[in-house]
């Protein structure tokens, strides 16, 4: 089931999510800091944020994926299989 958040940033367009993504690690940094230094009411804030930088990332990943060249792809396997096999 997809999560409102991450329905909303499939509507952002590739520069909007870059400043999303910038804005959100931004914020992360300092909140980090700031509870660090004296405490956050709410901790958890801290997590969610990590999480929306990832939904983020992860959908600047997808649009990059789906704008590969077959060839990339099948190189990108590759990769992916040798890995695979040389953790076994």
């Amino acid at each position: 089931m997809a999560t409102k958040k991450f329905l909303e940033l499939q509507e952002f367009t590739d520069v909007d999510l870059e400043n999303e993504l910038k804005e959100a690690q931004t914020e992360y940094r300092k909140l980090k800091f700031d509870h660090a230094v004296a405490g956050l009411e709410n901790p958890l804030v801290l997590r969610s944020l990590r999480r929306d930088i990832a939904r983020i990332k992860t959908e600047m990943r997808r649009r990059e994926v789906a704008g590969m060249s077959a060839e990339e792809i099948a190189k990108r396997d590759r990769i992916r299989l040798r890995r695979k096999l040389n953790k076994k």
